[in-house]
């Protein structure tokens, strides 16, 4: 197979002619619009920085779970693919690891990403495999050394508009500022308020996370008193320094009213070590509430991401630590779970709540009544195992006939992989001319009014959604 079907046109476009003819026009519509990514994981620092980026298989392939879980599925220990506390690997060996699996990644979102970065940032123009492993290793080596294959360039090339990084609430946002007060630099990097560690008691550093915040931002005050304060004076330090939204990574997306003397209480048992499992659940479903309203009184957008189950695998959570593949998704239930929350803020002015789901068949039964009802509720991009072409086209077709366009979020990339985020957006955009194109093919929108839907779901929804 060559690896010119990443640079092929009519990459993820409908096959039928008719058809694909519309979706060629709409993507062209919007192709050349800026990138808006209002959350992803790229650290602040790199940008900068301006530092150059790693080798090869640093870059791509160890920090990559998409890419190490699949691999080491079929085999592969994950110490050949990604450091441990014992050793890190040879980063050529590592490279020709990948390459070996590469024929694993055929039909997977992960495959298409990387074989778009290979030929459009790279470019590569020979297919990956064990026989090119050190040819192509030598010539990302050397794109790498490039003067002009640097962050901030490439922020440039990639035509990246916004892009927010996520941050802990004790972040001094240095990064952020420094970024923001350099004439030379033209796009926006913007901080997000991320407090999972400082929310979830059954964190292994709850408690610690929880003396540093009070003592950092509490305002003198103590106990739970204390801890609301101080999570509300780090919220507007974000706010003061370009933050547009809150995330919450969460185990579900439960929510729970308490009066002030029962969360005491609570926050009291957990901090003296005596919380159980039913107790965790209450006062994380209790601070996403709490997270609610301060999102209404400080502007801040809430966006949720529940349904993983963190460190599934716990050998090799022990050996090789958190984010390194075995999070699995499970079923959740939004409608009676978020309901206590939205019966208090569903319809506060100004308030966006972002739902995302990895448990797709909540798209038609929940969210998107959800979201056809409350002002503030938007439908949160396909996230994560659900970022690929085909989900992406079950979430359109799942949402749409109840919450029409204007309720969803416009694309969310996600990611920590900086290379990969034109490919994503890119995918994106396909997906949604594709889309788009069939309904104009079945008479049942214009072409006219397509072309005026498109460049709201690529531009116009992010920026609404977000505040930007």
């Amino acid at each position: 197979m060559s690896q010119s079907i990443a640079a092929n046109p009519d990459r993820l476009l409908p096959a039928d002619p008719g058809t694909r003819s519309i979706a060629r026009d709409l993507l062209q519509r919007v192709q050349d619009l800026p990138i808006i990514s209002p959350h992803g994981h790229v650290d602040a620092a790199v940008i900068e920085h301006n530092s150059p980026f790693p080798d090869p298989a640093a870059l791509l392939v160890s920090p990559d779970h998409y890419v190490t879980r699949l691999i080491h599925a079929s085999g592969v220990p994950l110490d050949r693919l990604r450091g441990s506390a014992a050793a890190e690997p040879d980063s050529r060996t590592v490279w020709r690891e990948f390459c070996k699996a590469w024929p694993l990644f055929e039909g997977t979102a992960s495959g298409y990403w990387l074989r778009t970065q290979f030929s459009s940032v790279f470019g590569l123009r020979q297919e990956i495999s064990a026989e090119t492993a050190d040819a192509s290793y030598d010539a990302i080596s050397a794109k790498l050394l490039e003067p002009g294959f640097r962050p901030r360039q490439l922020f440039k090339d990639f035509n990246i508009e916004v892009l927010a990084t996520t941050d802990d609430p004790l972040d001094s946002l240095a990064s952020h500022a420094a970024i923001a007060e350099d004439p030379t630099f033209h796009g926006r990097v913007l901080p997000t308020f991320r407090p999972d560690a400082y929310l979830n008691i059954a964190h292994p550093t709850w408690s610690a996370n929880v003396d540093r915040l009070v003592a950092a931002a509490g305002d003198g005050a103590t106990g739970y008193a204390g801890y609301i304060t101080a999570l509300e004076n780090r919220r507007r330090y974000f706010v003061d320094h370009g933050a547009v939204s809150a995330d919450h990574g969460v185990r579900t997306p439960a929510t729970l009213k308490l009066d002030a003397g029962d969360a005491a209480r609570l926050f009291d048992r957990a901090r003296s070590g005596q919380a159980t499992a039913a107790d965790r659940d209450d006062f994380e479903a209790h601070m996403m509430y709490q997270m609610a309203r301060m999102s209404v009184e400080d502007g801040l957008v809430m966006t949720i991401h529940p349904g993983s189950y963190r460190n599934h695998h716990e050998p090799t959570f022990n050996a090789f630590g958190a984010d390194t593949g075995h999070d699995i998704p499970f079923a959740v239930n939004y409608t009676e779970a978020i309901r206590p929350l939205l019966q208090d803020f569903g319809t506060a002015k100004d308030f966006h709540l972002v739902l995302f789901t990895l448990d797709e068949t909540v798209f038609s039964r929940e969210l998107a009544p959800l979201a056809g009802f409350y002002p503030s509720v938007y439908l949160g991009a396909p996230w994560w195992f659900l970022d690929a072409p085909d989900a992406m086209l079950r979430f359109r077709s799942a949402v749409t006939e109840t919450a029409g366009f204007s309720r969803s979020s416009g694309f969310i990339d996600d990611t920590r992989a900086f290379c990969s985020i034109p490919a994503r957006h890119d995918a994106s955009r396909r997906i949604e001319a594709s889309f788009l194109a069939r309904l104009v093919a079945e008479h049942r929108v214009s072409e006219d009014r397509a072309h005026e839907l498109i460049v709201d779901i690529v531009d116009g929804s992010p920026r609404r959604v977000f505040k930007l």
